[in-house]
């Protein structure tokens, strides 16, 4: 059985983004579990699509991932302001429930890596009650050092995964997901960040209301404020500022194109 990955994409600031909604995603990931395929999903937000500007490794990850998804609510106001709209915003987080529950379904076996142990040993228990019919293959904290990757890449393989989620902060999770994805052998690989803290109780997702008016980083920044200020405070305006650029010329091409058509059939009008 053969997989295929091909899907319009939306350029944003130099990044593909794939126009898919939940359930083509989901669709696929299961055609690559039963194929035995590789498929590496990664989904960016406003800061990671501004920080894989600078950062030529976080860069490399994400474009190398077989699909790449929009999570965040700005990047799909954006794509609709340029003129080539995505269907919908995809969360990391949503993405993962998603697949936990069709693992359930379909009796997939899924390995966990990242968090801290207290956390990820919750988010095992949680998983267990929550969704039965899945297979634990498998699961480890996430804090590890570059030359343990190698062996933990042998534990994920020898596992029999069907689906590996990974939560740990960027740009760890992208590198290491490139570097040993095939290695691994694991149909489906999909990077959560810090989805872990959310299933194991650990931490609060933002209200359904404020996750729909994409204010997401504002209840973040509420609970870390030391943390997360200067991060929102610097990729928020980044961003504004290449969004603005990327409108300007998503607008532009549309006129000089309209004017192209224009000209064109003056002179069909002329040669008649």
């Amino acid at each position: 059985m053969s997989c295929s990955t091909n899907h319009h994409t939306v350029d944003l600031l130099g990044i593909r983004i794939a126009a898919l909604t939940m359930d083509d995603v989901l669709g696929i990931c299961e055609q690559h579990i039963a194929a035995k395929s590789s498929l590496l999903l990664s989904v960016v937000n406003v800061a990671k699509l501004v920080n894989s500007r600078k950062d030529g490794e976080l860069r490399k990850s994400v474009v190398e991932a077989d699909i790449v998804l929009a999570d965040g609510l700005p990047l799909v106001w954006l794509s609709k302001l340029i003129g080539d709209p995505l269907p919908e915003r995809l969360p990391g987080i949503d993405i993962m429930y998603g697949l936990l529950e069709r693992a359930s379904h379909n009796n997939y076996g899924v390995y966990f890596l990242g968090a801290e142990k207290a956390i990820i040993q919750r988010v095992v228990q949680t998983v267990k009650q929550r969704y039965s019919g899945l297979r634990i293959a498998g699961y480890r904290d996430g804090y590890f050092g570059e030359s343990e990757s190698k062996e933990i890449a042998e534990k994920v393989r020898n596992s029999s995964a069907d689906i590996l989620l990974v939560a740990i902060s960027s740009p760890k999770k992208e590198n290491f997901l490139r570097d040993w994805r095939k290695f691994m052998n694991v149909p489906v690989c999909h990077g959560v960040g810090g989805s872990f803290d959310i299933l194991a109780g650990a931490t609060k997702r933002a209200p359904f209301w404020v996750q729909r008016y994409g204010l997401e980083w504002l209840y973040r920044l509420i609970q870390e404020p030391r943390r997360m200020w200067k991060r929102y405070l610097v990729t928020n305006t980044i961003f504004i500022k290449l969004s603005l650029e990327a409108i300007l010329r998503a607008r532009f091409r549309k006129l000089l194109g309209k004017s192209t058509c224009v000209t064109a059939c003056n002179r069909e009008k002329l040669s008649d």
